[in-house]
């Protein structure tokens, strides 16, 4: 990197670090467009993804206020020079995009572009997909040392995106994997329980103006085969309880729940705990469920911007608090009752203290209280 000096090696290592710390493949591509722009100092940045038929498959901006994205219109398919170079695997700069063959038009609500330098994000032969950035805020157009801060950007951004690509990928597998254990579970264990329940619940209804105290026995047996079936159904529950919560402890398994959320939800959901001791299995398993409850509640309920789970230590304490900036609620409305009251129930039969704090339009925090030790 002949071009480049010290003051641009240290941008470059933050914009890579920011890159490599998203798992989210859509985080990924916001964040590598963002780091281009304040890297090379340009008003517009943009990032395009291949997709059917020489398309853009995803087109992502950044330096565009969402009300001139929205009155410029859909992204664009398959005209100009953006969609010829993600055919192209060489890098182009222009002091005037207009002056290119390859030029076509832009919308009427498009800003006008000047200065312009677009590189492609390869991985071997694969063009992943091309940063666009243009109009440089300083005067001179782009760069040869432009251009190479950003042919090392994107070089670290493919190795940055490949990554996050497998590791979703791995996910879905994960949860393919676990879908296809509980069916079987279910089919082997609980559908069969179900079946001898039914017959034996239809033998009763036969015998029950014939034969009372055969017709009895039999409902004693419908009463022990119910509660059989429930107990395989809880085991199976348990089952889905994370790896991590029996290994890693209750805070590095919120952590990765609350990834796991941030990734399939469109509200921002973030740790913000630190390292707490280890608890016995039974408050470590409700802090972990109500932490549940209290995130998919307000994920489906509370419309929030963003929800933050925090865990800590405080005087011999394990403190959990789940908040979220939503619309809040009055928790006593009916309608709340019984998701709180299974939290309470859980935070009881674990020595704990459970508050819920919520009004509506401020926003809910459930706090969770349990003694540190045994």
């Amino acid at each position: 990197m002949t071009g480049c000096g010290r003051a641009e090696l240290r941008e470059v290592s933050e914009a890579v670090l920011a890159v490599t710390a998203r798992l989210s493949v859509h985080d990924v591509l916001k964040t590598i467009v963002a780091s281009a722009r304040r890297l090379l100092g340009a008003r517009y940045a943009a990032l395009g993804l291949p997709g059917p038929d020489d398309t853009f498959g995803e087109f992502i901006t950044d330096g565009i206020s969402d009300e001139r994205a929205r009155a410029i219109g859909p992204m664009p398919r398959q005209h100009g020079l953006l969609a010829a170079m993600l055919r192209d695997r060489n890098p182009v700069r222009l002091a005037d995009v207009r002056s290119h063959p390859s030029f076509g038009w832009w919308p009427a609500a498009h800003p006008e572009l000047t200065d312009f330098i677009g590189v492609p994000i390869l991985h071997g032969d694969e063009i992943l997909g091309t940063l666009f950035l243009a109009n440089r805020r300083e005067a001179g157009g782009f760069s040869a040392a432009d251009e190479e801060l950003l042919r090392l950007l994107a070089a670290h951004a493919a190795i940055a995106l490949v990554n996050a690509r497998l590791y979703e990928r791995s996910r879905e597998l994960s949860i393919v994997a676990e879908r296809n254990r509980i069916a079987r579970e279910l089919h082997d264990a609980v559908t069969q329980k179900l079946f001898s329940l039914r017959l034996t619940a239809d033998a009763a209804a036969m015998l029950v103006s014939r034969d009372a105290a055969r017709a009895a026995a039999e409902l004693d047996t419908v009463r022990r085969l119910a509660a059989e079936a429930t107990e395989e159904l809880r085991a199976i529950v348990v089952g889905l309880r994370p790896v991590d919560l029996s290994g890693d402890g209750l805070d590095t398994a919120l952590r990765k729940q609350t990834d796991l959320l941030d990734r399939v939800h469109r509200p921002a959901v973030r740790f913000a705990g630190a390292p707490v001791p280890r608890l016995p299995a039974v408050r470590e398993e409700a802090a972990y469920r109500i932490a549940q409850e209290a995130m998919h509640n307000a994920l489906r309920h509370a419309e929030p911007g963003r929800v933050t789970v925090a865990v800590r230590t405080d005087d011999g304490s394990v403190v959990l608090e789940v908040t979220d900036d939503g619309r809040g609620f009055d928790p006593l409305t009916p309608t709340r009752q019984f998701g709180l009251a299974s939290m309470r129930e859980r935070a009881r039969a674990a020595g704990g203290r459970l508050e819920v704090l919520s009004r509506p339009g401020a926003g809910t925090t459930v706090r969770l209280v349990v003694p540190a030790d045994g």
